[in-house]
């Protein structure tokens, strides 16, 4: 009985280590949903709502990997190709938030060599 008990706290074990690495990823469902308070913003201009700020903020802080600055990246460029964004708008977001990163808001940028 104990060898069936600790073969299935090996296999638990094992999940989890294999698993755990994935659990925190961000997806690109996260980022739209960051990106809806500031869809206004990104269309028409004017003052940032402090919820897009937030969530400019938050989507930041969460992106600690370089797959997740990755996907981040790979996913606001398909933002950035709705019908009505201004890219002006757009690339001047990050830093009115008080967020620096080091690529240009832009959907022509190389996602890959972003680390």
């Amino acid at each position: 009985m104990a060898t069936i008990v600790m073969r299935i706290l090996c296999v638990i074990l094992a999940c989890i280590v294999v698993v755990a690495p994935y659990a925190d990823a961000i997806t690109c469902g996260q980022v739209t949903s960051s990106a809806v308070p500031c869809f206004g913003y990104l269309k028409q201009g004017g003052p940032v709502p402090p919820a897009c700020c937030r969530a400019v903020v938050g989507l930041n802080n969460a992106a600690k990997t370089t797959p997740d600055r990755q996907t981040v990246c790979g996913c606001l460029k398909k933002i950035l190709v709705t019908p009505g964004i201004n890219l002006g708008n757009a690339a001047s977001l990050p830093s009115k938030c008080g967020v620096s990163i080091p690529y240009k808001v832009d959907p022509s940028i190389d996602c890959s060599k972003y680390v």
